[in-house]
């Protein structure tokens, strides 16, 4: 094999690489002969077919197997050797012209990864935000809860039915005088004013009493999820069965006792609890856009550009979908557009982020250990349908791509979490509010200082992510290299993405979220509507 360098510039190389006709013949001799006692040839006995016999048989399969897999030795040998650290996969072609019998020759264009001397972690500062919880926030929960938990109470028969009661009713559904599927129900509870059933339904039941009866007419949607109703008039015949009133909950050891709990103060517990965590993770968002942005502050580097690119389509992907919902998707998406170029610098700064981290981890010995890298697969298959499972796992264990995009994003957070405790963290309580003003401060310093001198113009009104929340992934994993589609079973939503890892090729599947406040991809959720239940066909259909 013969190499010869045609490109060295800044982090592109290129090669010309030539296979000699001798070594790819003498590759198909060997095969040959490994192949041959499996040959079955009439008049020969089994393993006796002659070795020219076999190669004029199967030199074709033979020589395009031998083809390939010389291709992959010689690009492999040529990264070891030329010790090169490649970002993303190498783009192989072979020269035009190519006939067996002759010498191979191919152009090999790749870009590495650049020389980055790890930062040293000691003397590093941060400053953490807290938030105790407050009586007031424990109020309002208890509240909501009571709110959710409403209780009602039998009304004198003389009540009229107004808005916010509940009654329980019979009905029974007919379209043309004859009964449908799902139409019928007894001691339905039905809230009006809530929306729980189809349009006109609870407006004609205001002001009965106990023990009416009434036939109302109502039009099902057109969208309604049960195509034999859609846009159809249908009566209901309704017997009022009860008239209830609302009445107030008392959150006491009894309120607490009907959630399952053992008592009030066991419910005080509950929520403070998940109130502390959640305040846990905007205290953590708000340290780690504080330790990304002193990295970016102190290191710049040349990125390679396949990475930056990969990484800014990722972005301009979810923005365009985002787009896409908004009320005015040709405003926004022309908003966007207008912002592209900071858009690329934010690509380029997460690259270049998630390069720093994959060094800081490497140089400190942050590793993902076996068992949770199976984790990680069990977790990701858990997206796939149940068929499908065993094949995206047998997919993952057997590409190293893929397998360095499912442990990027927890590699990170193991190397934030490193240099989170290496630094020296100062402590200061403050609101809730406050927390998250310092969040939106830092997202809008991080969205400037990634587009230079240039004028930022105020975000407007637009859904897709904001250039703070885009870049808010700032803080986003190792762009892993996004795995060929071909070989995973298809999957049920979504994705995401995060800063650019260094040790495998990386190029990010699609935006994802991470404790760290990472754009999160739009899932695909089609509004999927239930068909009806036994009592759903007058309600408004999920």
């Amino acid at each position: 094999m013969q190499i010869v360098e045609t490109t060295n510039e800044g982090l592109k190389r290129a090669y010309t690489v030539t296979i000699t006709a001798k070594d790819i013949d003498a590759k198909i001799d060997a095969e040959v002969k490994k192949v041959a006692p499996q040959v079955r040839m009439p008049g020969f006995r089994p393993g006796k077919v002659p070795a020219n016999l076999v190669r004029k048989m199967h030199g074709d399969a033979l020589h395009a197997d031998v083809l390939n897999s010389t291709v992959r030795e010689s690009v492999d040998s040529l990264i070891r050797d030329k010790k090169l650290r490649p970002a993303l996969q190498p783009k192989v072609e072979m020269a035009d012209g190519y006939e067996q019998g002759k010498d191979a020759e191919l152009t090999v264009e790749v870009e590495v990864l650049p020389e980055i001397e790890a930062p040293s972690v000691d003397g590093l500062k941060l400053e953490k935000l807290t938030v105790p919880v407050s009586d007031e926030q424990m109020d309002e929960a208890l509240g909501r809860i009571a709110e959710g938990q409403k209780s009602y109470k039998d009304a004198a028969k003389s009540k009229k039915a107004a808005e916010g009661d509940q009654l329980i009713i019979d009905f029974v559904g007919s379209i043309d005088g004859e009964e449908f599927e799902g139409g019928k129900a007894e001691d339905a509870p039905l809230v009006i004013g809530s929306g729980q059933f189809i349009p006109g339904f609870e407006d004609q039941l205001t002001g009965v009493k106990t023990g009416d009866e009434k036939t109302i007419t109502v039009t099902f949607p057109e969208d309604y999820p049960a195509e034999h109703l859609a846009g159809k008039d249908a009566q209901f015949a309704v017997t009022v069965k009860q008239v209830k009133v609302e009445t107030e909950s008392k959150v006491d050891d009894e309120f607490a006792k009907g959630l399952g709990l053992e008592s009030l103060d066991k419910l005080k517990e509950l929520i403070k609890g998940q109130i502390e965590q959640e305040s846990a993770g905007l205290t953590r968002t708000q340290m780690k856009r504080q330790l990304l942005d002193k990295l970016a502050a102190d290191h710049d580097f040349d990125v390679p550009p396949t990475m930056v690119e990969a990484e800014f389509q990722q972005i301009w992907n979810q923005l365009q979908q985002e787009a896409a919902r908004e009320d005015d998707p040709e405003a926004a998406l022309k908003e966007i557009e207008d912002e592209k170029d900071d858009y690329k610098r934010i690509a380029e700064r997460r690259v270049r982020l998630g390069l720093l981290l994959s060094e800081i981890g490497q140089a400190n010995g942050v590793e993902i250990s076996q068992q949770e890298m199976q984790m990680l697969i069990q977790q990701a298959a858990q997206q796939y349908r149940q068929e499908d499972r065993e094949r995206f796992v047998e997919y993952i264990r057997n590409d190293p791509m893929a397998q360095a995009q499912l442990r990027a994003p927890l590699y990170e957070d193991k190397v934030v979490d490193f240099l989170f405790d290496k630094a020296d963290v100062t402590e200061r309580e403050v609101t809730r509010e406050e927390l998250e003003a310092a969040i939106e401060a830092e997202e809008n310093t991080e969205a400037e200082k990634a587009k230079p001198a240039a004028k930022k113009k105020a975000p407007a009104k637009k859904a897709p992510a904001k250039k703070a929340d885009a870049k808010a992934d700032d803080e986003k994993k190792p762009a892993a290299k996004k795995a060929p589609a071909k070989k995973a079973p298809a999957k049920k939503a979504d994705d995401a993405e995060k800063p650019a890892a260094k040790k495998a090729p990386a190029k990010k599947a699609a935006a994802k979220k991470d404790d760290g406040g990472e754009a999160k991809a739009p899932a695909k959720k089609a509004a999927a509507k239930k068909a009806p239940a036994k009592k759903a066909a007058p309600k408004k259909g999920a």
